[in-house]
């Protein structure tokens, strides 16, 4: 028995032992796949049961002030071949081509890439998608056709705002506008998973569960300042205008002076978007910020300002026009080579007379004119959140002539883009003080938190109060009874200046014949500015090529529509009819650096009175009866004394507070009276 039970026990440690070894080798075995092999035979599983996975998510959206779409990303399907299991190219080559609008040969070239991976067509409307599936299933190419994820850019307005928002690659990177200067936030984020798929690479086990439409996490949303309403309105005006100037090109900008905040921005000629491919890169450039060209009379806004400051002229001061002035051997010459005698600053600024000016740039002398410029934000970038912004052409003031001086004075020897132009108007009509523009309202992160919010930023005081209330005044002249008149909007007081400069040659030297830049640049409502606008018109056909011809009556369609929508109420009586003008005046600046061009106002008779007359006597014939002009608008002042034949000098703004001549008083036709306007 305790024999039985030795050889029992001696069987017992065998099987132990052989059980022992066993399980050494399966340890040694499984340490050897796990730790020596395990990487190459993870490989070998991961490409036999499934495949990476890369899952892309939108790119952000941009969206105006109010929230409307004005780009959006959604996920569409790209088609790719694995070249390696094409087994026969040709016979794939002609079923894909009808389907991926290509030739044959090209997808032929596709598959001639070789390796497992080429692009046929990306980014495929739904339609392909769904007919080339079908085709996969019909034909039996699942093996070597499939679909990647990848995310199409729309721009549900096609042409409405493109030069600012600018438009993206094929490799989700933006090319132009908001595009590409804020492409860091708002590009899509793509990031690689692995998916278990079965023979025909569809999703099994937990693979199913990966996430299809991920919204991603960096990708951040953009809200503009821009108003799509406006930019509508201005967009539809600007359309209208090429059809009737027949110009090169129109730039136009809206802006709130209170806050530096862009409103609309546009250009034309301009693009869709969503097939940016068939136009021209010029037609792609956003003009407001990249173009640079001569101001001409819109720059004397900036001069009247400097003057005023330094206590140089006053509104009412007397000027004697000779009709042209020499400096440095330059002829500077008013628009018909003749004098308009004896006048004051205040008709200087309305008839915008280029000798005046010279005058008065000459006393500021180069160091000065210079200074004001560049507070006004000349000669640098704004900063604004755009690409290709230019910074503009200033004088060095140790470099500058009298002649320089005189002709900056005027608004040529210096150059400056849209956006510098409507950004120093902004600073007038903002009590002298220079914002920053900016386009950025704010950037929200994809879970809806703010990540960044612009904020109003001054960048410094160009004019004190005092002085800027004055040019405030005498631009708002320019518009009631100036060169500026085709800009008024009934209803509402309109301050502005209009433009209308020659050509610099594209060498750079001497001016271009025939080549004319018009413009206008103003604000309003007066009291209150909300909106700011520029119009820039280069190269208009034809013979209506002055600012206050053709620039100023877009600008005053475009401010009467706005302020509707802005639904600001009227603050002057607009219950007559404006008088019609056939002409206006039109600043034109010098050939060769020194001829000037302008037109005269010639008002037109009105057909029907809306309102009653002022009351008057009988007057000798060849005299007139001076009216009460009390709480009269500048434009109501300015009619009534048109028509009985009185000469007008006014200062100030808004209404009228004092008269030089009693109201009742029977004068001569032809006899200037000086009305103040306070508000």
């Amino acid at each position: 028995m305790d024999k039985n039970r030795a050889t029992v026990q001696k069987n017992i440690n065998i099987l132990v032992m052989v059980l022992l070894g066993g399980l050494l080798v399966v340890l040694f075995r499984y340490g050897w796949l796990q730790l020596v092999q395990g990487r190459e035979l993870s490989e070998r599983m991961r490409y036999q049961v499934g495949q990476d996975y890369l899952v892309q998510s939108p790119r952000g959206a941009i969206v105006d002030r109010n929230g409307r779409e004005l780009a959006v990303s959604t996920m569409t399907k790209s088609l790719f071949v694995d070249p390696n299991h094409v087994e026969n190219p040709q016979q794939l080559a002609e079923d894909l081509a009808p389907l991926v609008g290509k030739s044959v040969e090209d997808v032929l070239e596709d598959i001639r890439v070789g390796g497992g991976f080429s692009w046929v067509k990306r980014r495929m409307e739904q339609s392909e998608y769904e007919a080339i599936r079908a085709l996969i299933r019909e034909k039996g190419y699942a093996n070597c056709l499939g679909f990647r994820d990848e995310a199409k850019r729309y721009y549900p307005n096609d042409v409405l705002a493109a030069n600012l928002l600018g438009f993206v690659g094929t490799d989700d990177k933006g090319l132009e506008g908001i595009e590409q200067a804020l492409d860091k936030y708002i590009k899509g984020e793509v990031t690689e998973s692995f998916l278990y798929t079965d023979t025909q690479s569809r999703p099994i086990l937990d693979s199913i569960f990966v996430r299809h439409g991920y919204q991603g996490d960096r990708c951040k949303t953009i809200q503009l300042t821009i108003d799509s309403a406006i930019q509508f309105i201005i967009e539809q005006e600007l359309d209208r205008a090429m059809a009737e100037n027949n110009p090169l090109s129109i730039t136009c900008i809206a802006m709130d002076p209170r806050t530096g905040e862009i409103l609309a921005m546009a250009n034309r000629p301009s693009y869709n978007p969503n097939r940016f491919w068939d136009y021209e890169q010029d037609a792609w450039k956003n003009r407001a910020v990249s173009y640079i060209y001569e101001p001409g009379s819109t720059f004397k806004a900036i001069t009247t300002g400097a003057a005023l400051q330094e206590n140089i002229v006053s509104p009412n001061q007397i000027f004697v026009d000779p009709g042209y002035v020499m400096v440095s051997g330059k002829r500077i010459q008013n628009w018909n080579n003749a004098s308009f005698g004896t006048v004051t600053f205040a008709d200087v600024v309305k008839q915008s007379l280029n000798t005046g000016f010279a005058l008065v740039g000459l006393d500021l002398g180069a160091d000065r004119l210079i200074g004001y410029a560049k507070k006004f934000g000349f000669g640098e970038l704004t900063g604004i959140e755009l690409p290709g912004e230019e910074s503009g052409l200033l004088y060095n003031p140790d470099e500058m002539v009298a002649s320089d001086v005189a002709t900056m004075a005027i608004g040529q020897s210096v150059a400056v883009t849209p956006l510098q132009l409507i950004t120093a108007f902004c600073a007038i009509a903002n009590d002298g003080v220079l914002l920053k523009p900016h386009i950025i309202k704010n950037i929200k992160n994809a879970n809806g938190t703010t990540y960044s919010e612009t904020k109003v930023e001054e960048v410094r005081r160009a004019l004190e109060s005092a002085p800027d209330k004055t040019l405030v005044g005498l631009l708002e002249q320019v518009v009631a009874t100036g060169g500026g008149r085709k800009a008024t909007v009934r209803g509402y007081r309109v301050a502005g200046k209009t433009g209308t400069a020659q050509k610099v040659n594209d060498d750079g030297t001497g001016y271009s014949e025939g080549k004319y830049i018009a413009s206008f640049c103003g604000f309003g409502p007066v009291e209150h500015p909300q909106v700011a606008l520029l119009v820039v018109i280069d190269e208009p056909l034809g013979d209506s090529f002055y600012g206050g011809q053709i620039a100023a009556p877009v600008a005053g369609r475009m401010l009467s529509q706005i302020f509707r929508y802005l639904r600001i109420e009227p603050t002057t009586d607009a219950s007559y009819d404006e008088t019609e003008l056939t002409e206006d005046v039109g600043e034109g600046d010098t050939s060769g650096a020194s001829a000037a061009y302008e037109s005269q106002v010639v008002t037109k008779p009105k057909v029907e009175e809306k309102i009653s007359q002022p009351e008057r006597t009988n007057s000798p014939e060849g005299t007139a009866v001076v009216p009460n002009f009390t709480r009269k608008s500048i434009r109501e002042v300015a009619r009534i004394v048109a028509e009985i034949g009185l000469t007008l000098d006014s200062s100030g703004s808004g209404f009228a507070s004092y008269q030089s001549i009693a109201p009742g008083e029977i004068v001569e036709k032809g006899t200037r009276i000086y009305v103040e306007f306070s508000p």
